[in-house]
């Protein structure tokens, strides 16, 4: 009789532990399912950047390797969302010539963005004495005798969603603004003076972004 009622006990047991299973699942699945329903009507969008416009303060290859340089970028972040906040954090900008990185890391602070509200930053990338390859010291002498230079401004971070009172887990952020920034302690191109041998340009070219 004995063995008959603990094995009748497993059987319960294991009926038990099945039914919690089950029904974690079914909780799970419809939870899930709840997210993406939701995901599909709001349809988040990526938020839109812009370089608006660049100053140049200092820009010099003082020996055939070493690089040093002072630039101030206008970035514009909008978000296009009507229904989803956007929280920004731990964004870096630098400065990148032919797939090198030629400047520091400069921090943009973090901000939470609303709906279809707009951010801008104008963070300074720079570099003092950067060693750079071989092959990029005579490209940027060049391109500075030539009177511009093609950069690449990357902004590396962490985007959160925010749908109500609903916050999401973190997704990279990387943002890629090409421009050809005019060179030169003259005005060309449209250049304002905005201080001894620094001088404004405006770019307004759109970035790419991904998340």
């Amino acid at each position: 009789m004995s063995d008959k009622k603990c094995s009748h006990h497993k059987s319960k047991k294991k009926k038990l532990i099945r039914r919690c299973c089950a029904g974690f699942l079914i909780f799970l699945f419809l939870a899930l399912l709840t997210i993406l329903i939701v995901w599909a009507i709001l349809q988040p969008k990526k938020p839109r950047f812009i370089l608006q416009d660049t100053t140049i303060f200092t820009f010099n290859v003082s020996a055939p390797n070493i690089f040093s340089t002072s630039i101030q970028t206008t970035i514009y972040a909008r978000n296009p969302n009507s229904k989803i906040g956007i929280y920004y954090d731990n964004m870096d900008i630098y400065a990148m010539y032919h797939n090198q990185q030629i400047t520091y890391y400069t921090q943009i602070p973090p901000v939470y963005q609303g709906h279809k509200d707009v951010n801008i930053w104008s963070p300074f990338v720079y570099g003092n004495n950067i060693p750079i390859a071989p092959y990029n010291g005579p490209g940027l002498s060049e391109d500075q005798q030539n009177g511009g230079v093609w950069l690449d401004f990357k902004i590396d971070g962490r985007v959160k969603w925010k749908v109500g009172s609903v916050t999401t887990g973190h997704y990279h952020l990387h943002v890629t603004c090409s421009a050809y920034v005019p060179l030169g302690d003259r005005p060309g191109y449209g250049g304002i003076m905005v201080g001894n041998n620094a001088i404004k340009y405006q770019l307004a070219r759109d970035c790419s972004v991904s998340v």
